[in-house]
C-alpha cells in the first residue's frame, strides 16, 4: 500500500506508540492521519486530527466510522494494562476489563470500519498485539488472556475480510518503552522503532510483524519440546 494514498485512523493515538504511529505515518506522507483518543484535547501532534473515540464505547464507534467515511487504512493501537492474576480476588473483574477493551473494543472498531475500508478500495487494518499473545505471566494473567484473544480476533480478521480486499497485519513485540511498562526494568525497544517497522509493513505485503528478538524468539519457541507455552519464561 502506498502510504501517500493513505487516510489513516490511529486509535489510543494520544500518546506512547499510538503517538509514534501517528508522527510516522504523517512523516511517511500520509495524507491524512485521524488520531483517535478518549480525550481529544490531548492529542498535540502537528498536522493530525483529533478524534473522539472510547473504542469500548459503541456509540462513539458508530460516529468516528461516520465521521472519518474515507479511512483506507486502520490501526487498532489502543489498549489498557492492568496487573491481574486469574485466582486473584479481582481476578475475574480485572480479566473482564481487559477484555472489555483490548478484545470487544478492537472487534467494535473493526466492525465498524470494516465497511468503510471495502468502500476505499479495501486497504489495511492493523492490530497492535504482543508477546504475550502466546504466553501467559502469572502476574499479568488477564492481560495476556486479552492479547491472546486478540491475536485470534487478528486471524479470524484476516479470514473474513480477505474478499474485499483489505490486509490484515498483527504486530508483536514485547517490552515497549512506553507508560505501560514503565515498572519493567528489563530491555525495551523504542515506540519509533515500532512504528516504523509497520511502515515498512504496510507498504510491503507482510501479514505479521515481529518488532523485537524477544518475540521472534518466542514465537519460534511455540514449536519447542517442551513449547514455552507451558511455562512462564523469565522474562
Amino acid at each position: 500500500m502506498k502510504i501517500e494514498d493513505a487516510v489513516v485512523l490511529v486509535t489510543g493515538a494520544n500518546r506512547g506508540l499510538g503517538g509514534a504511529f501517528v508522527r510516522a505515518l504523517i512523516k511517511a506522507g500520509a495524507r491524512k492521519v485521524y488520531a483517535a483518543s478518549r480525550d481529544p484535547s490531548k492529542v498535540d501532534i502537528e498536522g493530525a486530527i483529533p478524534v473522539r473515540l472510547d473504542i469500548a464505547n459503541e456509540v462513539e464507534v458508530a460516529a468516528a466510522a461516520e465521521q472519518c467515511a474515507d479511512v483506507n487504512l486502520l490501526v487498532n493501537n489502543a489498549g489498557i494494562g492492568l496487573p491481574s492474576a486469574f485466582l486473584a480476588e479481582d481476578g475475574v473483574q480485572k480479566a473482564r476489563a481487559l477484555l472489555e477493551t483490548n478484545f470487544f473494543g478492537t472487534l467494535l472498531v473493526s466492525r465498524a470500519f470494516a465497511p468503510v475500508l471495502k468502500r476505499n478500495g479495501g486497504g489495511v487494518l492493523v492490530n497492535m498485539l504482543s508477546v504475550t499473545s502466546w504466553i501467559n505471566l502469572p502476574t499479568s494473567s488477564g492481560y495476556c488472556a486479552s492479547k491472546t484473544a486478540g491475536w485470534a480476533l487478528t486471524n479470524g480478521l484476516r479470514n473474513e475480510l480477505r474478499s474485499q480486499g483489505t490486509r490484515v497485519i498483527g504486530v508483536h513485540a514485547g517490552f515497549i518503552d512506553t507508560d505501560m511498562a514503565k515498572h519493567v526494568s528489563l530491555p525495551k525497544i523504542s515506540s519509533e522503532s515500532v512504528a516504523a517497522q509497520v511502515v515498512d509493513a504496510i507498504r510491503g505485503d507482510a501479514e505479521e510483524v515481529f518488532a523485537d528478538e524477544l518475540s521472534r524468539q518466542v514465537k519460534a519457541g511455540l514449536s519447542a519440546n517442551p513449547g514455552v507455552y507451558l511455562r512462564a519464561p523469565a522474562l
